[in-house]
């Protein structure tokens, strides 16, 4: 036990519960410290005043050394594993060097809720007797350590749905931590995600998540623990949950890769033990956050290959091609989507979707056709979708808050306001958001067809990474969650400037609602510098193969990792 607390920088106070709330609390934030070793401590000074990016800290901070340095920041995960399995580095070392890593990252970011060095360690050291005695590694994913988000059941941890009445030991993986595990995965943390595990911010009883580019910035959420956590290279290969931009969003705010799927395409068998009753018309989806582009190629080619399906029969069998998809189009129909009809994306995301378009249009002539994209009344899908997520008027929500006297967030307040009553929706009511889904879902294909794209490309958010408590609309996320598209974010070359250093175009004068207003405001009032900006592409349901072949022709072109 250390002779300090652990050191976690805060920039914004948590809320405050009952007495029994702040116990329990407290009990698993000791839990949590006392996993940490002594010698991973940050200086207290350095917590105390830490810089606005905390980047390069894991690097200069002296804990690593200089093969954990070049280990955490030379590779990505499929280049990791090409090391480990020719004998460059042990699993063992991989292993060392990230859990390392994300100590200090937690320290940075607080991106952790649960860390396991020692059974890390040991599946490591097995790992590398295997390789030894036989000559042959496990599996693709032979010692790559990957970090979980919290709702995912590892035998032997914790898991929460989002509240700390929640939380428990669980005894068995699920059916996606099997998968990785025999493939040779490495577990060795868990990540924060917030309360109720739906809001663009991931700020928990364990801590509010921090972005490493800007930590007066968030993280994203729900995924905004393992966004922060690969962000500063503290993990190589994350795997989230998205089901109105969780994965994405904390992709777009951090700087990655994340990748929604189209819904049962990837498994998440016990992700949610006892269900979510937003399903019953918006479905969740699963997918990996990452480095690079064949980083999430290798992890869906992994995942496919183990037929999931055969276990899972709500799993649709369409098999894993990614990135070595045949394209079905020459030139690829590209749709740029500058905004959704409702909010005007803030001035940083407008100047990379400008990049982007000059890119595809300079870059290979003739390979893309660049055109306009105008999403299908994408605000009417947006007051659609947050009264389909609580039908039962948000009840179980305050129920879990109740049973430990936790506070409700203010997010938490936010997204359930739409949908808020003392009763549950009747059956014919929630039967009637489900045909209202499916008739949107027909008429917005319809209106995709008609302006014949293959892709859309599209902002992420309505800016970059948002300040705190500010994670309100979620409009360029969500509207694929609602429609069932696949999605990938992906980096660009963009920076949110130094404020004052741009603004709204003339053209973008006038807002176009109450919401565009009220993003101004929050534009206004912000500072966002060094934020990266990322994009996001979309194709049809289920194309999720084409999608990948469609990243492909792109990389090239947009530079992509």
């Amino acid at each position: 036990m250390s002779s300090r607390p652990l050191p976690v920088v805060q920039r914004v106070p948590l809320f405050q519960g009952t007495p029994e709330y702040e116990a329990l609390r407290q009990k698993y934030l000791s839990e949590l410290e006392a996993s940490i070793p002594d010698e991973y401590y940050l200086p207290q000074s350095l917590i105390d005043n830490p810089p606005r990016d905390v980047t390069s800290i894991p690097r200069e901070c002296g804990i690593l050394t200089a093969e954990e340095i070049d280990i955490t920041e030379s590779y990505d995960a499929t280049a990791l594993a090409a090391a480990i399995a020719s004998r460059k580095f042990s699993a063992v070392a991989a292993a060392t060097a990230f859990t390392k890593r994300a100590a200090i990252a937690h320290q940075l970011t607080a991106c952790l809720v649960e860390y396991f060095q020692g059974e890390a360690l040991e599946r490591a050291k097995a790992l590398d007797e295997h390789l030894e005695i036989t000559g042959e590694t496990v599996g693709p994913l032979h010692g790559v350590p990957i970090s979980l988000k919290e709702h995912m059941p590892i035998k032997g941890h914790y898991t929460a749905l989002g509240f700390l009445d929640t939380r428990h030991i669980d005894d068995y993986d699920c059916q996606m931590v099997a998968i990785l595990r025999a493939a040779g995965a490495v577990f060795y943390c868990k990540t924060n995600q917030p309360q109720g595990i739906m809001h663009l911010e991931t700020a928990s009883p364990l801590g509010r998540t921090l972005n490493p580019h800007n930590i007066d910035l968030s993280a994203g959420g729900s995924t905004g623990g393992e966004a922060a956590l690969l962000s500063i290279r503290g993990s190589i290969l994350g795997i989230g949950t998205d089901i109105g931009g969780s994965i994405r969003g904390p992709a777009g705010f951090c700087g990655i890769y994340g990748y929604k799927s189209t819904s049962y395409y990837l498994p998440t068998k016990d992700f949610l033990v006892g269900g979510f009753a937003a399903e019953l018309t918006v479905l969740c989806s699963t997918g990996p956050m990452g480095h690079s582009l064949r980083d999430m190629d290798l992890f869906c080619s992994v995942v496919k290959a183990s037929n999931p399906h055969i276990e899972d029969p709500a799993l649709i069998p369409i098999p894993w091609t990614g990135i070595s998809t045949t394209p079905k189009t020459t030139p690829l129909k590209v749709g740029i989507m500058w905004n959704d009809g409702a909010i005007i994306p803030q001035p940083p995301v407008k100047r990379a979707l400008a990049w982007a378009t000059e890119q595809l249009e300079t870059k290979f002539p003739g390979k893309f056709e660049v055109k306009p994209f105008v999403p299908y009344k994408a605000s009417e899908a947006m007051i659609s979708i947050r009264k389909a997520y609580w039908p039962d008027g948000g009840n179980a929500v305050r129920a879990h808050l109740a049973a430990t006297g936790e506070p409700m967030f203010p997010l938490t307040a936010w997204i359930l306001k739409d949908a808020v009553s003392s009763e549950e929706l009747p059956v014919s009511k929630v039967l009637e958001y489900r045909v209202a889904c499916d008739a949107f879902r027909q008429k917005f294909v319809a209106d995709w067809n008609a302006q014949d794209v293959d892709v859309v490309i599209s902002p992420v958010f309505v800016g970059s990474a948002c300040e705190h408590e500010t994670a309100f609309y979620w409009n360029y996320t969500a509207l694929w969650n609602y429609v069932d598209y696949p999605g990938v974010v992906f980096p660009t070359p963009i920076k949110a400037l130094k404020k004052g250093a741009e603004d709204y175009a003339p053209e973008d004068a006038t807002p176009l609602s109450k919401q565009d207003k009220h993003t101004r405001e929050l534009w206004a009032k912000g500072d966002f510098e060094g934020a990266p900006i990322n994009l996001q592409i979309t194709a049809r349901k289920y194309h999720d193969n084409e999608l990948f072949a469609a990243l492909a022709s792109l990389q090239e072109a947009l530079g992509l990792p």
